[in-house]
């Protein structure tokens, strides 16, 4: 992470960390198309534009209120003192961006970075969202997530706050490492695509009276493929760009970081496959591209910092947490994701926070109290506070489109057109006649 001391960026190292931030909306539209492609094919404009809104709104938040509570390293800070400890808790930087420093290359680039990075996070719950999310309910729980669940973790992880700081006397610090946004990005957005995906319910139909699910596969696999190999150039400048600005590696790691990041993406997929082709007899497209993504996931806390063939292992690794973690969820828990993204996003991320305890070389003498000290966080205090305030937005402006809503397609319900007119309002005109010519 930053220290409140980090060394000034060299010019090449400013526009190489720039190059990389300007690749990562390239993992925006990969995951947009991933979310679309796995949905219905009457809902697919709805999925395209709430994710555009989801982005929109999430920067505005994170610009006017959400920068304030993660704030940068050695900023001013909520702290409060346990157990003899002084513990830095949140941010409390101006609101709107007012006291960062733009003629600071580092300083300007990290809030760069961070804008991109919470859009990441916002479009995530979407795909567990898919084909039933209200778009007005989309817009108000990523200002949630933008404005305050994601910046809280992102300052105990990057702003200086308890998690990422290193220990030093008087202070708690565990020394989490996260370059890429394992956890702060994908764990954060994935645990909030639980909390979606619970509090829509299942789509209708979904599952048999005995609780069988029906097979509800999305409508266009091209997109969703398509979607991977977007993931893979923004997931490098992401995870480039973090391990530079967040963790403090230096700007000649970056081959390094996108040699880790592919290496981990193909053995995820092909481990996916596998799985898939095990059990099924055949590869699951879907689940393939969820493996890919998820190992993309994986590798973002530590890419930096890890061997190439750690990162093989850390993608094979997370490719069967994806697969086997989609199925059960269906099938097992009986929580309908659509996309895949809790498997995908909160598997992947925390697996790979985990496994930067296992294969990171850094000079945290005790990188499990670290890893494991950011895990807990995100499963008993990330989880349960953005259940609760999607639950308590639910109850004043219900998340769910009504049934007929459902059944239409969101597409016309809240959008009036849909994505694929010619089968939509003319599929009459498309049916075999036997008598015409």
């Amino acid at each position: 992470m930053i220290q409140a001391a980090a060394p000034e960026l060299s010019e090449s190292a400013q526009l190489l960390c720039a190059a990389l931030i300007a690749t990562i909306p390239l993992a925006a539209a990969g995951l947009t198309l991933m979310n679309a492609g796995l949905g219905r094919s009457r809902s697919a404009t709805h999925a395209m534009l709430g994710s555009l809104c989801a982005v929109a709104v999430a920067i505005l938040a994170f610009s006017i209120c959400g920068f304030s509570w993660q704030g940068l390293p050695g900023g001013p800070a909520i702290r409060f003192t346990a157990a003899g400890h002084s513990w830095n808790w949140i941010g409390r930087e101006p609101f709107f961006l007012r006291a960062v420093q733009f003629d600071n290359p580092r300083a300007a680039l990290t809030v760069w970075l961070q804008l991109f990075s919470v859009g990441i996070a916002a479009l995530i719950p979407l795909g567990a969202g898919n084909d039933r999310w209200r778009l007005g309910a989309v817009c108000l729980s990523s200002a949630i997530l933008a404005g305050w669940t994601y910046p809280l973790f992102a300052h105990w992880c990057w702003g200086g706050g308890w998690l990422g700081q290193p220990d030093v006397a008087g202070g708690v610090g565990f020394g989490l490492l996260d370059s890429g946004g394992a956890g702060a990005i994908h764990a954060v957005g994935g645990l909030t695509a639980l909390s979606i995906a619970c509090i829509l319910g299942p789509r209708r139909g979904k599952y048999a009276p005995g609780g069988i699910p029906t097979a509800t596969p999305g409508h266009n696999a091209v997109l969703v493929l398509f979607g991977c190999f977007l993931n893979l150039v923004g997931f490098v400048g992401l995870n480039g760009s973090g391990s530079i600005l967040l963790s403090g590696a230096a700007a000649r790691n970056v081959p390094l970081v996108a040699v880790n990041t592919s290496l981990a993406a193909a053995a995820a997929a092909l481990a996916a496959a596998g799985i898939t082709g095990l059990r099924f007899g055949r590869p699951d497209a879907s689940i393939c591209a969820n493996g890919w993504t998820g190992g993309l996931v994986a590798a973002s806390a530590a890419c930096a910092f890890v061997d190439p063939a750690a990162a093989a292992f850390t993608g094979a690794v997370a490719g069967a947490v994806v697969a086997l973690a989609v199925e059960w969820l269906d099938a097992r828990a009986r929580v309908d994701d659509p996309a895949g993204s809790i498997s995908v996003h909160a598997g992947g991320g925390l697996w790979g926070m985990l496994a930067a305890a296992l294969f990171a070389r850094t000079s945290n003498p005790d990188p499990w109290l670290g890893q494991l000290a950011g895990i807990a966080a995100l499963l008993f205090l990330i989880l349960p506070m953005t259940y609760a305030l999607n639950r308590v937005l639910n109850r004043f402006y219900p998340q769910r489109v009504p049934a007929e809503g459902e059944l239409q397609g969101l597409d016309l319900y809240e959008l009036g057109a849909g994505a694929y007119p010619e089968f939509v309002t003319h599929r009459e005109e498309y049916k075999f006649n036997p008598k015409s010519k």
